[in-house]
Protein backbone atom coordinates (compact mmCIF):
# COMPACT_ATOMS: atom_id res chain seq x y z
CA UNK A 1 0.00 0.00 0.00
CA UNK A 2 1.55 3.24 -0.89
CA UNK A 3 2.29 6.34 1.77
CA UNK A 4 1.22 9.28 -0.97
CA UNK A 5 -2.27 8.68 -0.05
CA UNK A 6 -2.04 9.05 3.53
CA UNK A 7 -1.35 12.00 5.72
CA UNK A 8 1.76 9.69 7.76
CA UNK A 9 3.65 7.64 5.63
CA UNK A 10 5.15 4.83 7.28
CA UNK A 11 8.84 6.20 8.95
CA UNK A 12 6.76 9.10 9.62
CA UNK A 13 4.01 6.89 12.19
CA UNK A 14 7.38 4.91 13.40
CA UNK A 15 9.22 8.27 14.10
CA UNK A 16 6.12 8.68 16.30
CA UNK A 17 6.41 5.83 17.75
CA UNK A 18 10.24 6.57 18.40
CA UNK A 19 9.17 10.19 20.37
CA UNK A 20 6.25 8.32 21.90
CA UNK A 21 8.38 5.66 23.78
CA UNK A 22 11.29 8.24 24.67
CA UNK A 23 8.58 10.41 26.34
CA UNK A 24 7.23 7.38 28.40
CA UNK A 25 9.98 5.65 29.57
CA UNK A 26 11.71 8.67 30.54
CA UNK A 27 8.38 9.87 32.09
CA UNK A 28 8.56 6.79 34.19
CA UNK A 29 11.79 7.05 35.59
CA UNK A 30 11.37 11.07 36.33
CA UNK A 31 8.41 10.90 38.28
CA UNK A 32 9.51 8.47 41.23
CA UNK A 33 11.99 11.61 42.03
CA UNK A 34 12.18 13.89 44.95
CA UNK A 35 10.80 17.35 44.71
CA UNK A 36 10.31 16.73 40.89
CA UNK A 37 6.57 17.74 39.35
CA UNK A 38 4.11 15.07 39.31
CA UNK A 39 1.81 14.44 35.86
CA UNK A 40 -1.78 15.15 35.79
CA UNK A 41 -2.14 11.67 33.96
CA UNK A 42 -5.52 9.57 35.64
CA UNK A 43 -6.32 12.76 37.72
CA UNK A 44 -6.32 16.19 37.58
CA UNK A 45 -4.24 18.50 40.57
CA UNK A 46 -4.40 22.02 40.05
CA UNK A 47 -1.31 22.23 42.14
CA UNK A 48 1.35 19.67 39.38
CA UNK A 49 0.03 22.27 37.31
CA UNK A 50 1.22 25.40 39.55
CA UNK A 51 4.28 23.20 40.51
CA UNK A 52 5.22 22.92 36.79
CA UNK A 53 4.54 26.54 35.78
CA UNK A 54 6.44 27.16 39.07
CA UNK A 55 9.34 25.09 37.04
CA UNK A 56 9.52 26.81 34.13
CA UNK A 57 9.34 30.47 35.30
CA UNK A 58 12.34 29.63 37.80
CA UNK A 59 14.29 26.90 35.85
CA UNK A 60 16.94 25.20 37.78
CA UNK A 61 19.15 22.19 37.08
CA UNK A 62 16.37 19.50 37.20
CA UNK A 63 13.88 21.57 34.92
CA UNK A 64 14.36 19.08 31.94
CA UNK A 65 13.42 16.17 34.62
CA UNK A 66 10.24 18.10 35.43
CA UNK A 67 9.49 19.00 32.31
CA UNK A 68 9.77 14.64 31.31
CA UNK A 69 7.91 14.12 34.46
CA UNK A 70 4.89 16.24 33.66
CA UNK A 71 4.66 15.41 30.29
CA UNK A 72 6.18 12.84 29.30
CA UNK A 73 3.22 10.27 29.66
CA UNK A 74 1.30 12.40 26.68
CA UNK A 75 3.52 9.18 24.67
CA UNK A 76 0.68 7.00 25.38
CA UNK A 77 -2.17 9.00 23.93
CA UNK A 78 0.34 9.10 20.90
CA UNK A 79 0.60 5.39 20.49
CA UNK A 80 -3.41 5.33 20.79
CA UNK A 81 -3.74 7.67 18.15
CA UNK A 82 -1.20 5.26 15.62
CA UNK A 83 -3.24 2.24 16.97
CA UNK A 84 -6.43 4.01 15.92
CA UNK A 85 -4.84 5.21 12.75
CA UNK A 86 -3.03 1.72 11.56
CA UNK A 87 -6.10 -0.25 12.03
CA UNK A 88 -7.99 1.64 9.35
CA UNK A 89 -5.79 1.10 7.20
CA UNK A 90 -4.91 -2.45 7.69
CA UNK A 91 -8.53 -3.86 8.27
CA UNK A 92 -10.57 -1.23 6.78
CA UNK A 93 -9.50 -0.83 3.11
CA UNK A 94 -10.16 -4.32 2.19
CA UNK A 95 -12.43 -5.93 0.96
CA UNK A 96 -12.39 -8.84 2.89
CA UNK A 97 -14.05 -8.52 6.48
CA UNK A 98 -12.10 -9.77 9.66
CA UNK A 99 -14.32 -11.80 11.75
CA UNK A 100 -14.80 -11.00 15.62
CA UNK A 101 -12.86 -13.86 17.15
CA UNK A 102 -9.90 -14.18 15.02
CA UNK A 103 -9.31 -10.36 14.97
CA UNK A 104 -9.79 -10.27 19.22
CA UNK A 105 -7.55 -13.87 19.29
CA UNK A 106 -4.74 -12.16 17.12
CA UNK A 107 -4.63 -8.87 18.91
CA UNK A 108 -4.66 -10.81 22.05
CA UNK A 109 -2.02 -13.19 21.46
CA UNK A 110 0.20 -10.15 19.95
CA UNK A 111 -0.30 -8.13 22.71
CA UNK A 112 0.72 -10.91 25.12
CA UNK A 113 3.62 -11.73 23.04
CA UNK A 114 4.85 -8.45 24.24
CA UNK A 115 3.78 -8.47 27.89
CA UNK A 116 5.14 -12.34 29.16
CA UNK A 117 8.72 -11.72 27.91
CA UNK A 118 8.85 -8.41 30.14
CA UNK A 119 6.77 -9.76 33.22
CA UNK A 120 8.99 -12.65 33.63
CA UNK A 121 12.18 -10.86 33.77
CA UNK A 122 10.36 -7.98 35.99
CA UNK A 123 9.37 -10.33 38.94
CA UNK A 124 12.24 -12.18 38.77
CA UNK A 125 14.26 -8.79 39.15
CA UNK A 126 11.86 -7.59 41.61
CA UNK A 127 12.06 -10.53 43.60
CA UNK A 128 15.53 -10.50 44.37
CA UNK A 129 15.36 -6.47 44.42
CA UNK A 130 14.55 -4.38 48.14
CA UNK A 131 11.14 -3.49 47.91
CA UNK A 132 9.77 -6.27 46.09
CA UNK A 133 5.73 -6.22 45.06
CA UNK A 134 3.56 -8.19 47.10
CA UNK A 135 1.59 -9.54 44.37
CA UNK A 136 -1.91 -11.56 44.77
CA UNK A 137 -3.06 -14.68 42.51
CA UNK A 138 -5.82 -12.30 41.27
CA UNK A 139 -3.27 -9.40 40.32
CA UNK A 140 -0.84 -11.89 38.35
CA UNK A 141 -3.78 -13.53 36.88
CA UNK A 142 -5.36 -10.51 35.69
CA UNK A 143 -2.40 -9.16 34.54
CA UNK A 144 -1.42 -11.96 32.16
CA UNK A 145 -5.10 -11.80 31.26
CA UNK A 146 -4.88 -8.23 30.51
CA UNK A 147 -7.95 -7.22 32.54
CA UNK A 148 -6.10 -5.86 35.62
CA UNK A 149 -7.59 -2.39 34.57
CA UNK A 150 -11.26 -3.50 35.79
CA UNK A 151 -9.82 -4.16 38.96
CA UNK A 152 -10.27 -2.04 42.22
CA UNK A 153 -7.59 0.52 43.35
CA UNK A 154 -5.46 -0.35 40.10
CA UNK A 155 -2.77 2.42 40.96
CA UNK A 156 -1.25 -0.63 43.87
CA UNK A 157 -2.44 -3.84 42.18
CA UNK A 158 -1.02 -3.10 38.66
CA UNK A 159 2.85 -3.57 38.76
CA UNK A 160 5.25 -2.60 36.89
CA UNK A 161 2.76 -0.06 36.82
CA UNK A 162 2.92 0.96 32.74
CA UNK A 163 1.46 -2.72 31.99
CA UNK A 164 -1.58 -0.87 32.43
CA UNK A 165 -1.44 0.00 28.34
CA UNK A 166 -1.97 -3.86 27.60
CA UNK A 167 -5.48 -4.02 29.50
CA UNK A 168 -6.13 -0.74 27.88
CA UNK A 169 -5.32 -1.68 24.55
CA UNK A 170 -7.05 -4.93 24.80
CA UNK A 171 -10.48 -2.97 25.79
CA UNK A 172 -9.72 -1.04 23.00
CA UNK A 173 -9.53 -3.81 19.95
CA UNK A 174 -12.97 -5.12 21.76
CA UNK A 175 -14.39 -1.85 21.40
CA UNK A 176 -13.43 -1.32 17.80
CA UNK A 177 -14.13 -5.04 16.49
CA UNK A 178 -17.45 -4.94 17.84
CA UNK A 179 -18.71 -1.36 17.77
CA UNK A 180 -16.59 0.79 15.54
CA UNK A 181 -15.16 -1.46 13.05
CA UNK A 182 -16.17 -0.20 9.58
CA UNK A 183 -19.31 1.65 10.75
CA UNK A 184 -19.86 5.57 10.44
CA UNK A 185 -17.69 7.94 11.52
CA UNK A 186 -20.68 9.45 12.92
CA UNK A 187 -20.42 6.57 15.56
CA UNK A 188 -16.91 6.85 17.14
CA UNK A 189 -17.51 10.87 17.34
CA UNK A 190 -20.74 10.18 19.47
CA UNK A 191 -18.91 7.44 21.69
CA UNK A 192 -15.81 9.99 22.54
CA UNK A 193 -18.19 12.63 23.45
CA UNK A 194 -20.35 10.26 25.85
CA UNK A 195 -16.92 8.87 27.23
CA UNK A 196 -16.04 13.56 27.69
CA UNK A 197 -18.99 13.49 29.66
CA UNK A 198 -18.75 10.56 31.80
CA UNK A 199 -15.50 12.28 32.87
CA UNK A 200 -16.54 15.97 33.14
CA UNK A 201 -19.20 15.07 35.97
CA UNK A 202 -16.45 13.50 37.95
CA UNK A 203 -14.72 14.90 40.98
CA UNK A 204 -11.34 15.86 38.86
CA UNK A 205 -8.83 13.80 42.07
CA UNK A 206 -11.77 11.24 43.07
CA UNK A 207 -11.16 7.57 42.61
CA UNK A 208 -13.88 7.33 40.00
CA UNK A 209 -12.45 9.47 37.21
CA UNK A 210 -9.09 7.41 38.16
CA UNK A 211 -10.50 4.25 37.23
CA UNK A 212 -12.18 5.57 34.14
CA UNK A 213 -8.65 6.81 32.69
CA UNK A 214 -7.30 3.40 33.37
CA UNK A 215 -10.07 1.63 31.06
CA UNK A 216 -11.13 2.90 27.17
CA UNK A 217 -13.35 5.49 28.66
CA UNK A 218 -9.62 7.35 29.37
CA UNK A 219 -8.11 6.28 25.97
CA UNK A 220 -10.87 6.54 23.49
CA UNK A 221 -10.28 10.12 22.49
CA UNK A 222 -6.47 9.60 21.01
CA UNK A 223 -7.58 6.42 19.96
CA UNK A 224 -10.57 7.49 18.17
CA UNK A 225 -8.92 10.34 16.23
CA UNK A 226 -6.61 7.97 15.06
CA UNK A 227 -9.54 6.30 13.58
CA UNK A 228 -10.87 9.51 12.13
CA UNK A 229 -7.55 10.66 10.67
CA UNK A 230 -7.20 7.17 9.06
CA UNK A 231 -10.51 7.08 7.44
CA UNK A 232 -10.36 10.64 5.98
CA UNK A 233 -7.36 10.26 4.99
CA UNK A 234 -7.80 7.57 3.03
CA UNK A 235 -11.15 9.54 1.32
CA UNK A 236 -8.67 12.25 0.67
CA UNK A 237 -10.51 14.52 2.66
CA UNK A 238 -7.27 15.82 4.40
CA UNK A 239 -4.86 18.06 2.74
CA UNK A 240 -1.36 17.01 2.82
CA UNK A 241 0.86 18.90 6.18
CA UNK A 242 3.08 21.76 3.93
CA UNK A 243 5.84 22.62 6.27
CA UNK A 244 4.44 25.97 6.20
CA UNK A 245 1.31 24.13 7.74
CA UNK A 246 3.42 21.92 9.45
CA UNK A 247 5.28 24.83 11.48
CA UNK A 248 1.96 26.87 12.33
CA UNK A 249 0.37 23.26 13.46
CA UNK A 250 3.58 23.04 16.00
CA UNK A 251 3.11 26.35 17.93
CA UNK A 252 -0.39 26.30 17.96
CA UNK A 253 -0.57 22.98 19.62
CA UNK A 254 2.03 23.65 22.07
CA UNK A 255 0.34 27.30 23.11
CA UNK A 256 -2.37 25.74 23.60
CA UNK A 257 -1.20 22.65 25.58
CA UNK A 258 0.63 24.73 27.92
CA UNK A 259 -2.89 26.81 28.54
CA UNK A 260 -5.39 23.59 28.51
CA UNK A 261 -3.10 22.14 31.26
CA UNK A 262 -4.47 24.25 34.05
CA UNK A 263 -8.36 24.21 33.59
CA UNK A 264 -9.90 20.88 34.10
CA UNK A 265 -12.27 21.12 32.00
CA UNK A 266 -9.78 22.08 28.85
CA UNK A 267 -7.55 19.14 30.27
CA UNK A 268 -9.14 15.98 29.16
CA UNK A 269 -8.23 17.78 25.55
CA UNK A 270 -4.42 18.45 26.04
CA UNK A 271 -3.66 14.98 24.04
CA UNK A 272 -5.43 15.85 20.72
CA UNK A 273 -3.02 18.75 20.91
CA UNK A 274 0.18 16.32 22.13
CA UNK A 275 -0.70 14.60 19.05
CA UNK A 276 -0.96 17.33 16.49
CA UNK A 277 2.33 18.79 17.91
CA UNK A 278 3.91 15.68 17.14
CA UNK A 279 2.59 14.74 13.98
CA UNK A 280 3.98 18.37 13.22
CA UNK A 281 7.53 17.70 14.66
CA UNK A 282 8.04 14.59 12.83
CA UNK A 283 7.15 16.68 9.27
CA UNK A 284 9.46 19.38 10.34
CA UNK A 285 12.50 17.50 11.61
CA UNK A 286 15.55 16.74 9.87
CA UNK A 287 15.97 13.03 8.18
CA UNK A 288 18.70 12.37 10.03
CA UNK A 289 16.81 12.98 13.02
CA UNK A 290 13.51 11.25 11.98
CA UNK A 291 15.54 8.69 11.06
CA UNK A 292 16.97 7.86 14.52
CA UNK A 293 13.45 8.18 16.05
CA UNK A 294 12.15 5.77 13.59
CA UNK A 295 15.11 2.98 14.79
CA UNK A 296 13.89 3.88 18.28
CA UNK A 297 10.16 3.40 17.13
CA UNK A 298 11.32 -0.06 15.80
CA UNK A 299 12.52 -1.17 19.49
CA UNK A 300 9.50 0.57 20.98
CA UNK A 301 7.80 -2.18 22.42
CA UNK A 302 10.76 -4.13 23.42
CA UNK A 303 11.73 -0.78 25.62
CA UNK A 304 7.98 -0.28 26.92
CA UNK A 305 8.32 -3.57 28.20
CA UNK A 306 11.83 -3.56 29.40
CA UNK A 307 11.97 -0.04 30.89
CA UNK A 308 10.20 -0.71 34.38
CA UNK A 309 12.74 -3.76 34.96
CA UNK A 310 16.01 -1.27 34.35
CA UNK A 311 13.88 1.56 36.54
CA UNK A 312 13.56 -0.80 39.20
CA UNK A 313 17.53 -1.27 39.18
CA UNK A 314 19.19 2.11 38.80
CA UNK A 315 16.25 4.44 40.44
CA UNK A 316 18.25 3.76 43.68
CA UNK A 317 21.10 6.19 42.29
CA UNK A 318 19.32 8.76 41.60
CA UNK A 319 17.45 8.82 44.80
CA UNK A 320 20.36 8.68 46.90
CA UNK A 321 21.96 11.69 44.97
CA UNK A 322 23.32 11.28 41.36
CA UNK A 323 19.71 12.26 39.81
CA UNK A 324 22.00 12.31 36.32
CA UNK A 325 24.29 9.61 36.40
CA UNK A 326 21.45 7.33 37.45
CA UNK A 327 19.19 8.69 34.63
CA UNK A 328 21.69 8.18 32.30
CA UNK A 329 23.09 4.28 33.25
CA UNK A 330 18.99 3.97 32.81
CA UNK A 331 18.73 4.64 29.26
CA UNK A 332 22.17 3.66 27.86
CA UNK A 333 20.71 -0.12 29.82
CA UNK A 334 17.25 0.04 28.70
CA UNK A 335 18.21 1.26 24.64
CA UNK A 336 20.62 -2.04 24.91
CA UNK A 337 18.31 -4.60 27.22
CA UNK A 338 15.83 -3.45 24.52
CA UNK A 339 17.71 -4.33 21.53
CA UNK A 340 18.17 -7.68 23.18
CA UNK A 341 14.85 -7.97 23.93
CA UNK A 342 13.56 -7.49 20.32
CA UNK A 343 15.62 -10.04 19.05
CA UNK A 344 13.96 -12.43 21.62
CA UNK A 345 10.54 -11.53 20.84
CA UNK A 346 10.94 -11.45 17.25
CA UNK A 347 12.67 -15.19 17.73
CA UNK A 348 8.93 -16.05 19.48
CA UNK A 349 6.40 -17.64 17.52
CA UNK A 350 4.00 -14.63 16.30
CA UNK A 351 -0.04 -15.30 16.03
CA UNK A 352 -1.30 -16.36 12.70
CA UNK A 353 -2.45 -13.00 11.54
CA UNK A 354 -5.97 -11.88 10.40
Amino acid sequence: MSDTKHILSRAECSALRGIAILGIFLHNYCHWLKGIVRENEYTFHIGNSEGMWHAMTSPDGNLPLHLLSFFGHYGVPVFLFLSGYGLVLKYENSSKPVAEWPFLRYHFLKLFKMMIVGFVAFTIIDMITPNRHHYQALDIIAQLGMFNNLLPDPDHIIWPGPYWFFGLMMQLYIVYRLVLYRRHWGLTVALMVVCWLLQMVCDPTGDTLNRLRYNFIGGILPFGLGLLVGRFSWTGSLPPLVKRNSVFMLFISLALIFLFSFNYQTWYFVPVFIISASVALVKLLPAAVNRQLDWMGSISAALFVCHPILRKIFIPMSLWGDVYAGLLLYIVSSVCVAWVFKLLMDKMPSPRKV
